[in-house]
């Protein structure tokens, strides 16, 4: 089973699901270890195939870092986040965490998308 950590420890991932906003992106950067890669990779397919067939999913990408490295990143997006929480909190979902291997380490958070006439960007 994956273990989870916050990636913000000041506003951590139940306190964003209780926001009514959207579209929002799902980042989460799982660490593993070598030898448990390809369980990860077949644990995140596995729920990305459940991801896919829920309200609200748009779309999701994996991505592995380079020159040997264990660090992976999800990137998520989502109609809103109520789409997300129910996705999240499915029984189904919380079931499949299970498969993910006991040195996998998750760290999802919820952001939205900033645009440049918004925000003075330098």
């Amino acid at each position: 089973m994956a273990h989870i950590e916050e990636m913000d420890k000041v506003v951590t991932l139940a306190d964003q699901m209780q926001a009514e906003e959207g579209p929002v992106v799902l980042i989460n950067i799982f660490t593993v270890d070598a030898k448990d890669e390809e369980a990860l990779l077949k644990a995140w397919a596995h729920d990305a195939d459940f991801m896919k067939s829920q309200s609200g999913y748009i779309s999701t990408q994996l991505h592995q870092g380079i020159a040997g490295s264990s660090t992976f990143v999800n990137y998520a997006i989502w109609q809103d986040v109520k789409s997300f929480r129910d996705a999240f909190t499915h029984p189904e979902f919380q079931r499949r965490i299970a498969d993910y291997p006991e040195s996998a380490v998750a760290r999802p958070h919820l952001l939205r998308k900033l645009t440049v006439e918004n925000h003075c960007v330098t």
